[in-house]
């Protein structure tokens, strides 16, 4: 199995460089040797480092076995916007191994084992982290291999069972309505058990920030990304333009 893991890693590798070579090219913040794999996002360096790999999102299994197979006890340099540790003391960052010109991140999304995370500000590097994992999507690579991966808005029921997780929901907006200082995406008639995508007041700037109004998405298909709560119905809530992708063929 880890042949096979690590064949499919570098045939991935391969596809993936001419796409995914520019994006994510921030200030250098040091390099290390990797002594650990602690999960499916996050590396030990022998100095003792523990780096969380930025700009992904773990599926519903914790599995390792696709990072472990790129990183472990190799040589790789850390790039990123900010090297604050969190409250953690973990290091979020981007990493590539030594030598190469390709995220660890781009590397996993297009295996299909992990998801990429509206969280990035940069818009060159959330484009190439969603382009690769459109490219496992399509060539139905890793999780993508199997039907369940994106949720239909219209199954509530399926989607509440994914609490607490990140997901990918998809489907046709029926309405956007205002409700005090929050706006609803609404994709049933049923508001109150129906799945809908919640935005505040305060956030809609940063939303908005790509140029596609609120009210421009009703009655058109979208793909929402983010952690699922129950308000009793299903509920993703959006901070920024990121998690909203509105899809081909409107």
């Amino acid at each position: 199995m880890r042949r096979l893991v690590a064949a499919v890693s570098i045939s991935v590798l391969m596809t993936a460089t001419p796409a995914h070579a520019a994006a994510c090219a921030f200030a250098e913040q040091g390099d290390g040797h990797v002594a650990e794999v602690i999960d499916a996002r996050s590396l030990r360096l022998t100095d003792g480092r523990e780096i969380r790999l930025a700009g992904i999102e773990l599926i519903a299994a914790d599995d390792k076995s696709a990072l472990a197979a790129l990183a472990k006890d190799k040589d790789v340099s850390l790039r990123g916007p900010d090297d604050t540790p969190d409250r953690f003391g973990r290091q979020t960052t981007f990493v590539y191994l030594a030598g190469s010109d390709i995220t660890l991140q781009a590397q996993l999304l297009a295996q299909g084992a992990v998801l990429a995370s509206p969280d990035v500000a940069d818009k060159d590097c959330a484009a190439a982290l969603l382009a690769a994992e459109a490219e496992a999507r399509t060539a139905k690579r890793g999780t993508w291999a199997t039907s369940n991966v994106i949720k239909n808005a219209e199954s509530a029921a399926d989607i509440l069972a994914g609490i607490g997780r990140f997901m990918l929901v998809e489907g046709r907006v029926l309405s956007v309505r205002q409700a005090g200082a929050m706006t609803y995406l609404n994709f049933g008639r049923n508001w109150t058990r129906d799945f809908a995508a919640t935005i505040s007041r305060r956030m809609i700037p940063g939303v908005e920030s790509s140029g596609l109004t609120l009210k421009s998405l009703e009655n058109r298909r979208i793909r929402v990304r983010g952690w699922v709560e129950a308000h009793p119905g299903p509920r993703i809530e959006v901070v920024r333009a990121g998690q909203i992708e509105v899809l081909s063929g409107n």
